[in-house]
């Protein structure tokens, strides 16, 4: 065995799908779309690695390192090795490698941050690495009427009406809030600051496949006092936004959160409401970070209860 590294080329990623075969785990899939050209803006590096053969060249392994558009501390990392040839140093070498084109890296961070999934031999590879999780994350499905549906004010529709809102994903109101908790929970590797035009862009836009969302908001508010009645919107407390999904039988993937200022108890009972009312008929598809607690929280029971399942394995953000 002969191995010879160059940079990415162009046919490379059908050459190596031929020898890889179907992705072994989400994050592989995730990555493989990172696998490209070299580039400077945005800043990445790809590196081929190819088995020599009677002068025949196959690609057979290849690593990418690149910045993010979101969380600048680190820079995203990825080797993927065929399966005839690892444990042969392969691996190893374009890791290797793939750090020190981190010491170029614009940002002028080196610090890698990769995925994997528990008990699998990309696992394997970041704990030899010197790899550690810094996230948890995985994906659940909440089954219909997991919770028992809230009552607001008096019961009526129109007191109901007062906290329950459709708005549209193109609203400043709702763009503000997704931004601050997302930044809130990705304390753990910040993202920095977002701006409403890159949370709608990144989240919001038709593009995402963003196409509805819905809010519970605090009780009206008078600006004027308690003696004068309240006709001012209450302000926002929890979202729920919900994306496109291929098939009518699939649950409805949703992007759950709440305003980052409530307290721990206001944040876990306002994603407990919206939760029960946007899961009364029909499943949904969360993603769930273990720094997401308030979410956690309330759906940490119905995993129990068996109201709500995993789907897959959980994936696991390490870094060194």
């Amino acid at each position: 065995m002969a191995i010879a590294y160059r940079e990415w080329r162009d046919g490379d990623d059908l050459a190596l799908l031929e020898i890889w075969g179907d992705p072994e785990t989400l994050p592989a899939e995730q990555f493989r779309a990172a696998l490209a050209p070299s580039s400077e803006s945005p800043w990445r590096r790809c590196i081929v690695a190819e088995d020599v053969v009677d002068g025949v060249a196959i690609p057979v392994a290849a690593g990418v390192v690149h910045e993010a558009s979101l969380h600048p501390e680190r820079l995203w990392a990825y080797v993927e090795v065929a399966r005839d040839h690892r444990r042969t140093g392969i691996g190893a070498t374009l890791l290797t490698m793939l750090r020190r084109e981190a010491e170029r890296a614009p940002s002028g961070t080196t610090k890698l941050r990769s995925k994997i999934q528990p008990g699998t031999a990309g696992a394997a590879f970041a704990e030899w690495a010197g790899m550690s999780p810094i996230q948890r994350s995985r994906l659940v499905v909440v089954d219909p009427e997991p919770l028992k549906l809230p009552v607001f004010g008096d019961g009526s529709d129109e007191a109901a009406s007062e906290r329950i809102e459709d708005l549209a994903t193109g609203s400043v109101e709702l763009s503000d809030v997704v931004g601050r908790y997302y930044t809130s929970v990705h304390h753990w590797d910040t993202p920095g600051e977002i701006s409403i035009g890159t949370v709608q862009r990144l989240f919001l836009d038709d593009r995402t496949g963003a196409h509805g969302a819905i809010v519970l908001r605090a009780p009206k508010a008078s600006a004027f006092g308690a003696t004068v009645p309240a006709t001012r919107k209450g302000a926002i407390q929890a979202f729920a936004v919900s994306y496109a999904v291929g098939r009518e039988d699939q649950p409805s993937d949703v992007f759950l959160g709440h305003e980052p200022r409530l307290d721990r108890d206001d944040a876990r009972a306002a994603v407990r409401d919206l939760l029960a009312l946007i899961a009364h008929r029909y499943p949904v598809l969360l993603e769930l970070d273990d720094a997401m607690e308030a979410v956690t929280a309330v759906v940490e029971p119905l995993l129990e209860s068996g109201k709500a399942r995993l789907r897959g394995s959980e994936t696991l953000v390490v870094s060194d």
